[in-house]
């Protein structure tokens, strides 16, 4: 298995991302290499700092980087060799196994569009986010910010291919597919909710529950919650702002302790053909390690081939 990792992308790059590399190679098995795409003497200098002599990491020479504030899809144009564009052509040619950075999130989506392209049959590709759950597991919530505006069909086949992921990643073996909403009656909501619930209803590919409130985020009433990118996304950062502000209280929890976004380390993007996962901005070596492990998780459980198969 080979897993490439964007070197130069967060706002603590590279020293982090390297870093977060080198606390993964001692967790991960011998057979996972991991390739750091950036810039070559940068990353030399700093696997030396971090006393790395293994022969588990690689490095693929990017010269350019996308910036955060940079424009997606010009800068991507503009900078075929900065380290997220080197990135996809490694994961386009099946020389890597996944593709992860830190780096600029529209740069990551419009890349993995541009190079592995949609699986044939999705309308829009999502950003998957994981819910920790009170009973201790995760939720998996799609979308967390890719699409802010969506149509009942898309939200009909974010439940379809949240249902795919959460089966094959964490084996579920018929995750519960809800639908967020502000009441949990069948004709409760705005005017495209309700049309995603009937869709939703319908459906003979998923094991649909209804609809779910805010208040049951965290309380294990689905494997698999649905909604538009504008919604999850302030669902999701909230969730994430609940172990911050619990530490500043003095508090710990097991629970709190898996809402910091560290925990898990990063999103994957899904309805693509291959494994792409972004991670915050913020990212520390911590949550690129832990990033890393999703990686591998998400390269053994081939959810993506088996969404396309589901939708063929």
């Amino acid at each position: 298995m080979r897993i490439a990792v964007d070197a130069m992308g967060g706002d603590f790059a590279p020293d982090a991302i390297v870093e977060g590399v080198v606390m993964a190679t001692k967790e991960l098995p011998s057979d996972v290499t991991i390739v750091l795409v950036g810039k070559q003497r940068v990353i030399e200098d700093l696997l030396q700092k971090y006393t790395y002599t293994g022969s588990s990491v690689e490095i693929v020479h990017a010269e350019d980087v996308v910036e955060m504030g940079e424009h997606p899809t010009k800068a991507l144009s503009q900078k075929p060799n900065s380290s997220i564009g080197v990135g996809f052509k490694l994961l386009r040619d099946k020389s890597v196994d996944a593709f992860c950075s830190a780096g600029n999130t529209g740069a990551m989506h419009v890349g993995a569009l541009f190079s592995i392209k949609a699986i044939e049959g999705v309308m829009r590709p999502a950003i998957a986010g994981f819910v920790p759950q009170l009973s201790g597991g995760f939720a998996v919530i799609v979308d967390i910010g890719a699409n802010a505006d969506c149509k009942p069909e898309m939200l009909l086949q974010f439940g379809e291919i949240g249902s795919i992921y959460a089966q094959y990643t964490f084996g579920i073996e018929k995750p519960r597919v809800a639908l967020m909403n502000i009441g949990e009656e069948e004709q409760k909501g705005s005017v495209v909710a309700q049309a995603a619930y009937q869709l939703l209803k319908d459906s003979r590919k998923i094991n649909f529950i209804g609809n779910m409130e805010g208040g049951d985020f965290f309380r294990d009433k689905a494997d698999v919650i649905v909604t538009d990118g504008f919604t999850g996304n302030i669902l999701f950062k909230m969730g994430e702002s609940i172990y911050e502000m619990t530490k500043d209280l003095g508090l710990k929890h097991e629970f709190t302790d898996k809402t910091n976004y560290e925990s898990v380390g990063g999103s994957p993007i899904v309805g693509v053909n291959g494994n792409v996962i972004i991670a915050h901005g913020i990212s520390s070596p911590l949550a690129i390690k832990n990033m890393l492990s999703l990686a591998k998780r998400q390269v053994e459980s081939n959810a993506y081939t088996k969404i396309a198969q589901a939708l063929s």
